[in-house]
């Protein structure tokens, strides 16, 4: 008895633990599926849910249809992009094998973005008879979101949102791929205008607000009609796949460049810029992407070559120039390194006594196989190569020392590109040039160039007070040709305003502008107190008309073109320094050549005359002769139909006459006539 009680006792005892260890199970599992992201399921033998998670079941679940009791294969949705789905859900349910790691995603379209994991094998039974299937599965959706980030992150410039480089090298490499020999794809390169200049005086923060605002507005121009992207900085690009019209891609760069320049309200200011662009067409202009990014490149910078604002199509006559450029780069190299350029040093003159005061330092170059090259042509590859700096500091420095060798309080003056200008090191650079040639600090004159306004910050007040402490002499160069307002000469502390060659040339002319625009910069200088040098000077009689205006330096060839320093020492040695003027004594207007038939009153006498060429202030004639000394005789000339013109005669001889006109003439007012000769035969 007490046996058989022991029995049941155990039995009792094991159903007991089973029981709880059963319970046990359901907690953990129960337990694991709220708190983790993994699940498990369940189907018949159908292939319908028999058991899901509660947690599925709630996604899954639909007021139509619930979870338990649908087919699997009308619950989910496989990722056909998985690289390791090479077979269907129902494919495995109905061939009763197994599956792992399978991507899907609710069937239901109302559902938030939604990824799981699933794996599955077929359940049997004591008898190996098929009852269906069984599986688990884990949440994939936060590292789906995830790699979408990342893929996001990749592709797509982070500050604006546009595709970014690597998305529009891959994106122009398929279409070009994909062309045909006769599917033509427009690439178009884009460049912001001034947009340095904002970055630097307004901040950062500023410059990314406004390449958001060029993003959206660039979004808005090509529409559905390309791909936008930013390469980065301040550059974009715009593919536009099955376009190859250029007279739709003009219009479209024009909107561009329209919209793009509209101003821009970030902050509080008011900002404008501008944008340049440069097309190509594939395959025309390269039918890969490299080489039609390469031609749109060229394009680009043929844009920004020719005043910014513009767009301008690829020719292959770009990449020769592209070629000659980067020849001209590697030999300017090479002189750099072999000694190949010289310095060569133009009068500076004072218009109150005439005396050489002063010469101004002109790199140049003479190419062992070209000859003397231009520093036009010269100057700005060295500033797009980086090579303006070490060119700078050399000129500094062999100016300093050949300028130490001059008599007396000579000056020298060198000029300072806006690169040399942007480095901290410039003062340490000149305080060394100083003390290695012994020459005084007075005595040299730095010309800068508006163009370092352009960058205009605290970093430029402090380098102008940093070079006046060192005791040199500073010069505002080309004044008046820059992009700058008259705000900086408040602060700036230059000791000299030298005025641009473009408006000495033709001041003496009658009716001409240029002689009151003169005047009033003089009066400016004078009343901050600083000098004045008219460049350009070639004309005697400007010399005069320079110092009438007040002008206290000239500067030209009228007073020598540049030399050598020896000859530079010789000349100040000469007569103590006085500088004599050569070349034309008297200005001449611009004269037109033409040929032209008017009628000539000579006294009480008429006839006709042809007029060879032309100015505002006189013209030459041909057909008449005239004895003896005419100068000064008065006559009246027919230079627009039916209207006489009085006018003297200066010089005659062999057919042909001088004529000075009594009043300018405005050359706007000649219009083609019957009068106008043909050639004929």
């Amino acid at each position: 008895m007490f046996s058989s009680m022991r029995r049941f006792t155990g039995a009792a005892d094991k159903d007991a633990a089973r029981h709880e260890q059963a319970e046990r199970a359901l907690r953990l599992l129960g337990e694991y599926e709220r708190h983790s992201s993994g699940w498990f399921w369940e189907t018949d033998r159908t292939g319908r849910l028999t058991y899901v998670s509660d947690k599925v079941a709630k996604v899954l679940d639909t007021p139509e249809a619930p979870a338990i009791g649908s087919m699997l294969t009308d619950l989910f949705v496989i990722d056909s992009d998985s690289p390791d789905t090479e077979r269907t859900l129902g494919f495995h349910l109905s061939s009763r094998t197994s599956f792992s790691d399978y991507s899907v995603r609710p069937a239901r379209d109302d559902q938030e973005e939604c990824w799981w994991s699933i794996s599955g094998r077929p359940q049997l039974d004591e008898m190996g008879r098929f009852r269906g299937f069984i599986g688990n599965g884990s949440d994939l959706t936060e590292k789906r979101k995830a790699e979408a980030e990342i893929n996001r992150l990749a592709l797509f410039d982070g500050l604006t949102g546009l595709a970014n480089r690597q998305r529009m090298r891959l994106s122009l490499s398929q279409t070009l791929a994909e062309s045909s020999a006769y599917r033509v794809t427009s690439l178009l390169l884009l460049d912001l205008d001034r947009f340095k200049a904002v970055n630097d005086t307004l901040g950062h923060q500023t410059g990314d607000a406004l390449l958001k605002q060029v993003g959206q507005r660039l979004l808005r121009a090509v529409g559905e009609r390309g791909l936008v992207g930013r390469l980065g900085g301040d550059e974009f690009e715009v593919i536009l796949p099955s376009e190859g019209n250029r007279e739709r891609l003009a219009q479209l760069s024009r909107a561009i460049i329209n919209s793009l320049s509209q101003p821009y309200f970030i902050a509080g200011s008011s900002i404008s810029i501008g944008c340049s662009v440069g097309i190509a067409i594939a395959p025309d202009d390269g039918n890969d992407a490299v080489t039609l990014t390469r031609s749109a490149d060229l394009a680009l910078y043929a844009a920004k070559s020719d005043g910014r604002g513009v767009h301008r199509f690829y020719d292959e006559k770009m990449l020769t120039g592209a070629q000659s450029r980067k020849r001209l780069e590697d030999d300017l190299r090479t002189a750099l390194a072999q000694d190949q350029l010289h310095v060569a040093y133009q009068p500076v003159v004072a218009t109150e006594d005439a005396r050489i005061v002063g010469f101004e330092a002109l790199v140049r170059w003479t190419h062992p196989a070209r000859g003397a090259v231009s520093p036009a042509e010269f100057i700005p590859v060295a500033e797009e190569c980086g090579l303006i700096e070490s060119i700078g500091e050399w000129v500094l420095r062999t100016a300093c020392k050949e300028a130490a060798q001059w008599p007396g309080d000579v000056r020298v003056a060198v000029n300072v590109s806006p690169i040399q200008f942007a480095n901290p090191a410039l003062p340490a650079i000149v305080t060394n040039a100083l003390a290695q040639s012994g020459l005084a600090a007075n005595r040299l004159e730095l010309e800068i160039t508006e163009g370092v306004f352009l960058n205009e910050s605290d970093a430029s007040d402090r380098m102008f007070a940093s070079l006046k402490g060192i005791g040199v002499r500073l010069a505002l160069d080309d004044f008046g040709t820059g992009y700058s307002s008259l705000g900086y000469l408040k602060k700036a502390p230059f000791d000299k305003i030298k005025i641009d060659q473009s408006f000495v040339r033709g001041a003496v002319v009658p009716g001409n502008r240029n002689a009151a625009i003169i005047k009033a910069i003089v009066m400016l200088a004078e009343t901050l107190g600083m000098e004045t040098t008219a460049e350009g000077l070639e004309v005697q009689d400007e010399i005069d008309l320079i110092r009438e205006l007040g002008c206290s330096h000239v500067q030209g060839y009228v007073y020598g073109k540049p030399m050598d320093a020896g000859e530079a020492g010789q000349l100040l040695q000469a007569e103590g320094g006085a500088a004599k003027p050569s070349g034309f004594k008297v200005s001449r207007a611009q004269r037109v050549k033409m040929l032209r038939r008017a009628m000539l009153d000579v006294g009480d006498a008429r006839g006709e005359v042809r007029i060879l060429n032309m100015s505002t202030t006189g013209a030459m004639i041909d057909g008449i002769e005239f004895p003896g000394d005419v100068n000064g005789y008065e006559v009246k000339i027919e230079l627009l139909d039916g209207q006489m013109f009085a006018a003297k005669l200066r010089w005659a001889k062999g057919g042909r006459a001088g004529l000075e006109f009594a009043e300018p003439f405005d050359m706007a007012r000649l219009r083609p006539t019957s009068k106008i000769l043909r050639k004929t035969g």
